[in-house]
């Protein structure tokens, strides 16, 4: 794959979801504290539901990371995997939409985790380019504040859409 269009994918996909959380009102994840709307009150059910979800959601990160990270096919042949797995996630992470029910605004805890899930989606896609182009580096825990410093910064634009403009 090369390079330029492995970071051309990857700032479009991170611009869309930084910003995914702050745009929709739909939840993208299975909490295990009391959000809006849930199937299930607090209790043991919905620790469970919560941790099978991130369960299932850390089973295809490791998809990705074997299935895009150890490949040796061409561009197209990347560009179909990406796809196919972005399908996937998007199937995972429709799941809490459609259980909850509609009523009221998603808390921003619940946006902010989003975002962090969202980040570490997309760091895993961005090693798994990494490894399927050569060697992958060794990364410092600055690495890890710098990107997730520029991850916040493309989520800004939504953040302001959702608190700072004025409704009428």
């Amino acid at each position: 794959m090369d390079l330029t269009l492995a970071i051309v994918l990857l700032v479009g996909l991170s611009l869309v979801t930084a910003n995914l959380p702050f745009l929709v009102e739909r939840s993208y994840l299975v909490v295990p504290w009391a959000a809006p709307g849930g199937r299930f009150p607090n209790g043991p059910l919905r620790w469970l539901e919560s941790l099978l979800f991130f369960a299932v959601l850390a089973a295809f990160a490791w998809i990705t990371w074997v299935w895009i990270g150890r490949s040796i096919a061409g561009p197209l042949g990347l560009i179909l995997r990406v796809v196919v797995m972005s399908v996937l996630f998007g199937a995972v992470l429709a799941y809490p939409g459609r259980r909850m029910h509609k009523s009221g605004v998603k808390p921003f805890l619940l946006r902010l985790c989003e975002v962090l899930v969202f980040y570490c989606l997309i760091g895993l896609l961005a090693f798994a380019f990494e490894a399927s182009m050569g060697n992958v580096f060794q990364q410092n825990w600055e690495f890890y504040v710098i990107t997730l410093s520029l991850f916040l910064v493309m989520a800004y634009p939504g953040y302001v859409y959702r608190y700072l403009l004025r409704r009428r």
